[in-house]
């Protein structure tokens, strides 16, 4: 048994997200920090739109970049 944590919240969905866009996930914090002054929802909508990123991977990026726990 592994003594790592099992990544969880919008974290957990990094790996698909490379994956999939074939970015690295601070190409996509950069692009939220960028719209920082939109909503939430506003960012996600943008993301969908203009990336076409998929739903659930756009929101986990802009809640991650957006909470106040970020490290």
């Amino acid at each position: 048994m592994s003594n790592e944590e099992k990544v969880k919240g919008p974290a957990s969905y990094f790996p698909s997200i490379e994956k999939k866009y074939g970015k690295p996930i601070q190409h996509w914090l950069d692009l939220v920090q960028q719209n920082k002054g939109l909503k939430h929802m506003e960012i996600v909508n943008k993301l969908k739109a203009e990336h076409e990123m998929g739903h659930g991977h756009a929101n986990a990026i802009v809640a991650y970049a957006l909470s106040d726990g970020k490290k």
